[in-house]
């Protein structure tokens, strides 16, 4: 394990997150900014994507920014008919988040290209690796 009281551990352990980061969102934010859209948008279509039928409400809790934060990026993806906002079945006053079928391919197809990235890193670091990294995204989504 990785002694992080060492100063050079710890930016040994830093610049391999910071790079590992910097690779897994180069190639989708490549994609996003053709079309003028950014990281942020990016994570509003994959958690619409994840939790399809997603309350605002729960949106903002998700991605842990103000309404003030989300709105903008999220009314252009509704204007550039990537995201939709229908109401819902059981209260007509709530609106619920889906994405359109451009939206879904959109989507697909960011989260193919991270996920053939990852399947690389996972086959080169080995099986074990691949969990451990797992757990360690895991433990510290919920610190």
């Amino acid at each position: 394990m990785l002694d992080l009281k060492n100063p050079t551990a710890q930016q040994i352990a830093s610049e391999a997150f910071f790079f590992g980061y910097q690779a897994f969102t180069a190639r989708p934010d490549e994609m996003l900014a053709r079309r003028g859209l950014s990281r942020v948008h990016h994570r509003i279509l994959f958690f619409i994507a994840r939790y399809p039928g997603l309350s605002m409400k729960e949106l903002l809790e998700v991605l842990g920014v103000s309404k003030q934060a989300l709105n903008p990026p999220l009314r252009q993806l509704m204007e550039m008919h990537l995201v939709e906002s229908v109401a819902a079945e059981d209260d007509k006053r709530k609106r619920r988040l889906g994405l359109t079928a451009e939206g879904v391919k959109l989507e697909t197809v960011l989260r193919r290209e991270q996920s053939r990235l990852l399947q690389r890193a996972f086959a080169e670091a080995g099986e074990e690796a691949a969990r451990g990294w797992l757990a360690v995204n895991q433990a510290l989504r919920n610190l």
